[in-house]
């Protein structure tokens, strides 16, 4: 386990490896205790997972991946075309070891010990947003009033229903009603009449990913932080007084780094005695504009994917996890499944041409738990692995992060994101 100690006084500059929502918001957060921050990217702000998004603020449907049901998808996907699970046929060594592992905790009693540390998270996740749009960040999250759950038969409803039952009692909050019929229509009238269940999540939001991200830079940096971008970081060495830390063609030293690199976390946060392995879970986007556009949010559980309004008639369409390397190109295919399968959901899914196609690899860990906290050197700590929960998360995660930083205190509810774990 992590040491709840911190580091001799508060520290004076932070470097923060990874500019996505995760990354910003730890930045973000330090400047609120007075703390100097510096944040690198080896791309772009929100180059990674955080940019073709949902962008869902959905703490009711926040829950750890591995669990029995989706076992048996991914068992399925390895034997079935076009499944929105994407697992390679021969994986290599690191992969393998993931699998075996996410296998391992795809068991009833595992995921509710892991819902239980994450319902602790996920109840702070709105109150995460509300902090920053006091101190002036200025992208501002919608409420979806309300986000839509739907499916063709109410037998298929069953499993969410029972899997939202589970997560309030493991400390959760799912607020949620049930339809059935033409009431579905009336509701949200972009849905065809073969929708004829859905389940109704009350008290959720939604937020475009992109300019939040934009919204938390600009912040960071009015407020004296610098953002280094295409500046890959390469290298951290603890050393005495400080973090020796190799970026791009330099150093610089710091007197502590938050690393929130993603799916490329493991290369650097391993040798600091990280052992939960970080996967690539790259997950698709595109947006399309639609003659009748849903009022709210709609997730599609059955197709897996997530339908998210945006100004002027557009929509995005997000989905699949495909366990491929971050950096690997995307595969127009894949859109076309979506495509495919969104089509007879939604009244007018194939009226424009598809824009804005995107690839991004979501952080993915084996128990379905971030990794949050201190590393075995006391002047370098984690924040990644939310899976598909990083918009939802990373607020809260930054804010928590940046109090056990400043203070040298980590706070009860990150304990099980413990990254020596």
């Amino acid at each position: 386990m992590s040491s709840s100690a911190g580091m001799a006084g508060r520290p004076g500059r932070v470097a923060v490896a990874g500019a996505g929502i995760a990354g910003l918001c730890v930045a973000w957060f330090l400047q609120e205790y007075g703390i100097g921050v510096t944040v690198f990217d080896r791309g772009q702000v929100a180059a990674g997972a955080s940019w073709g998004n949902a962008g869902w603020i959905t703490p009711a449907l926040a829950a750890p991946l591995p669990e029995p049901a989706i076992l048996r998808a991914g068992l399925a996907a390895l034997v079935t075309r076009g499944s929105p699970v994407s697992v390679p046929p021969r994986p290599d060594a690191g992969l393998a070891a993931f699998l075996w592992q996410f296998a391992r905790h795809c068991t009833t009693r595992r995921w509710r010990l892991a819902m239980t540390g994450l319902a602790g998270l996920s109840r702070q996740a709105l109150a995460g947003y509300d902090a920053l749009a006091s101190g002036g960040v200025t992208a501002r999250a919608a409420e979806a009033t309300p986000l839509l759950a739907a499916y063709r038969t109410a037998a298929a409803r069953a499993a969410l229903v029972t899997e939202l039952r589970e997560i309030t009692g493991c400390g959760g909050a799912a607020d949620f009603d049930l339809i059935d019929g033409p009431a579905i229509q009336r509701a949200e009238p972009a849905l065809s009449d073969e929708v004829r269940a859905a389940v109704v999540l009350h008290g959720q939001r939604y937020i475009d990913p992109g300019a939040l991200a934009a919204a938390l830079a600009a912040s960071v940096r009015e407020r004296g932080g610098v953002i280094q971008e295409r500046q890959p970081v390469t290298a951290v060495t603890p050393a005495a007084g400080g973090v020796l830390l190799r970026h791009g063609g330099g150093e610089s030293r710091h007197d502590a780094v938050v690393l929130a690199t993603g799916a490329w976390l493991g290369g650097l946060a391993r040798p600091l005695g990280v052992r939960t392995r970080v996967q690539s879970g790259r997950g698709y986007s595109y947006a399309v504009r639609l003659a009748v556009a849903p009022r709210g949010p709609v997730y599609f559980p059955a197709a897996r994917l997530a339908c998210t309004p945006r100004p002027g008639g557009a929509v995005r369409i997000a989905g699949i996890m495909e366990l491929r390397p971050p950096g690997a190109p995307l595969r127009p295919g894949r859109l076309d499944l979506m495509a495919a399968s969104i089509r007879p959901l939604l009244r007018e899914a194939g009226t424009g041409p598809r824009t804005e196609e995107w690839a991004g690899p979501r952080p993915v860990t084996p128990d379905g738990l971030p990794v949050i906290g201190q590393t075995r050197s006391e002047r370098v700590f984690v924040a990644g692995g939310h899976g598909m929960w990083g918009i939802t998360l990373g607020p809260a995660t930054g804010r928590l992060l940046a109090e056990q930083i400043a203070t040298g205190a980590m706070p009860p509810v990150l304990a099980p994101f413990d990254p020596l774990r």
